[in-house]
């Protein structure tokens, strides 16, 4: 890791600023790629299937034969695993649910809001060089407690033709059937326009590489929605003298092996913290079996040593990280000074990974700086909230002056008719 000790606030900006891909290239690939499955269906589905992924499918419809099969592929112990993190990322999601309130802001005028669960959604489930079963959970769970009617799921197959088997079994465990093997943009585009196999949906959710993000970025050009910008994954540790060193270590590297575009970034007051920091480093870096991908991010991240903690928080409120460890002593005081975030961890007994898995939050997360705007994926991701609001005629007398003057202010006389003309009518109705 680089080290950067004490830099001005005036070079925050630029020392902070994640590598910059210039994507006119990439998005000329990636339209290539999608205007052909949106014109040719099917057909194109499988032409770059073979071109990209390496195999050839007759069918890339997921059977209930290959779903059923999946759970004997599966360890008892692993099943158990994906059962309780699934247990507790519905508990987490079940308490976002609010009841209807019906807010009387007059005597008459009735106003309230309704969540509705988007009627058909999308999720990408990366496969490459991991299999993110756990995506699953956090996408499906959320998606079925809104009260989504269709959620369809895409995925890229193996050399063999096949899906990891964890991501059929997450998949029939949250209670999701219509799973395709397509990946990349391809997949993207399907959901996007539809096909002759695949169902056209209206919100698509899902990490995935640059290209799939880019292929996200595009549709909603074409009113398709998705479920925030994303980049690479990152992790922030800010850290104080009561770290484990090693502890910190292991949370860089857990975010370092994801990809070698993957971010992660120490602040700390401490500098002898970071020297054995990077002691552990070294000695975990050296077994672990992604080593040559975590050593690359490694190579291009960095430690910051900065004068106090109120200038730690500013800095990394300035990063607005995805995942953002605080290994501190005064840990919840300092969170309730953190406003860009996508997921907090406090203390030193709460690594990234356990939310990343089975804690119950969801780990798909604004990336990129994002979180200064967005938020992390909820069961408000996949629901609309439309407004309602029930006058009697009696509320609308007494309201009605107040929207008149300012219609008329307004010069829109038709608004103010449209009062009028009720309130001068003799029905009571």
């Amino acid at each position: 890791m680089k080290l950067i000790k004490y830099p001005l606030r005036k070079n925050w900006k630029q020392l902070l600023q994640r590598p910059a891909i210039d994507n006119t290239l990439l998005q000329q690939k990636v339209k290539i790629v999608m205007n052909e499955v949106k014109q040719n269906g099917d057909r194109a589905i499988k032409q770059f299937t073979q071109e990209f992924d390496g195999v050839a499918l007759e069918n890339f419809v997921v059977s209930a034969n290959e779903i059923n099969e999946s759970a004997a592929l599966l360890s008892a112990e692993l099943k158990l695993a994906i059962q309780q993190a699934a247990a507790n990322v519905e508990m987490f999601h079940k308490k976002q649910v609010t009841n209807v309130e019906i807010v009387e802001t007059m005597p008459g005028v009735q106003c309230w809001r309704k969540s509705i669960g988007i009627e058909k959604v999308g999720l990408y489930i990366p496969g490459g060089t991991a299999p993110l079963f756990s995506t699953i959970l956090m996408l499906g769970i959320p998606a079925k407690i809104a009260g989504c009617k269709e959620i369809i799921l895409c995925s890229p197959p193996g050399k063999d033709g096949k899906l990891h088997p964890a991501i059929l079994f997450a998949a029939e465990l949250v209670g999701i059937t219509k799973i395709f093997k397509i990946g990349g943009v391809q997949a993207i585009a399907a959901m996007a326009y539809g096909t002759q196999t695949v169902p056209q949906v209206y919100k698509i959710f899902g990490p995935g590489n640059q290209y799939v993000t880019c292929a996200k970025q595009l549709i909603q050009q074409d009113g398709i929605a998705i479920d925030m910008p994303a980049g690479p994954s990152e992790v922030c540790v800010l850290a104080d003298a009561t770290a484990n060193a090693a502890f910190v270590a292991a949370d860089l590297l857990s975010q370092a092996e994801h990809g070698v575009d993957s971010q992660v970034l120490l602040v700390t007051c401490d500098g002898f913290l970071v020297e054995n920091v990077h002691k552990a480093l070294e000695k975990q870096l050296a077994v672990l079996p992604r080593k040559d991908i975590a050593a690359k991010v490694l190579e291009n991240s960095t430690a910051i040593i900065v004068n106090d903690m109120e200038e730690a928080i500013d800095l990394v409120n300035e990063y607005a990280a995805e995942h953002l460890i605080i290994a501190c002593e005064h840990n919840e005081s300092i969170a309730e000074k953190i406003i860009n975030a996508g997921s907090v961890f406090l203390g030193n007994y709460s690594p990234e990974s356990v939310g990343d898995y089975a804690s119950g939050t969801n780990h798909t997360l604004p990336t990129n700086g994002f979180a200064k705007a967005y938020s992390g994926v909820s069961v408000d991701s996949f629901v609309k909230k439309i407004t309602y609001q029930k006058l009697s005629r009696q509320g609308l007398l007494k309201i009605g002056e107040t929207v008149v003057l300012m219609a008329e202010a307004e010069g829109l006389t038709a608004h103010a008719n449209a009062v009028n003309i009720r309130l001068n009518s003799d029905s009571q109705g």
